[in-house]
């Protein structure tokens, strides 16, 4: 299969949101923002990468944000980071169960849907008793 993997994710910004995105992704969801290649620093925008995950915001005029559509970021220690979402004043909503998961939405600054997912941990005698 000549597919095998997703590179990075782009979402789309207003022009000029690029300190919004940084306090947003950085600040709260502490993702490093990486350079942008010159030639496309020029149009805008800020990218954002860690291990295993790559979040590129792209200038779009006119802006729509991605209500429905979004990625869906693996995380660890979900109840810190809600905490942390909650104090920063991202509203933070959950959603129906989802086997293995624990999940909820967020809205990043422009109103693009995100998902934060963190694999539930297994209750119950280990498997090793």
């Amino acid at each position: 299969m000549p597919v095998e993997g997703i590179d990075h994710v782009q979402l789309a910004m207003p022009p000029g949101g690029e300190d919004e995105a940084r306090r947003f992704y950085t600040t709260v969801l502490g993702l490093p923002e990486v350079p942008k290649p010159p030639h496309l620093a020029a149009r805008g925008g800020c990218w954002f990468e860690g291990p295993g995950v790559k979040v590129h915001l792209g200038v779009e005029d006119p802006f729509r944000p991605a209500r429905k559509a979004h990625p869906a970021l693996l995380v660890r220690g979900l109840g810190p980071l809600v905490d942390a979402l909650r104090r920063a004043g991202v509203a933070v909503r959950d959603d129906e169960p989802l086997e293995g998961y624990d999940r909820v939405y967020v809205d990043d600054p422009f109103g693009n849907r995100i998902e934060l997912l963190e694999p539930a941990v297994a209750s119950g005698p280990s498997a090793a008793s």
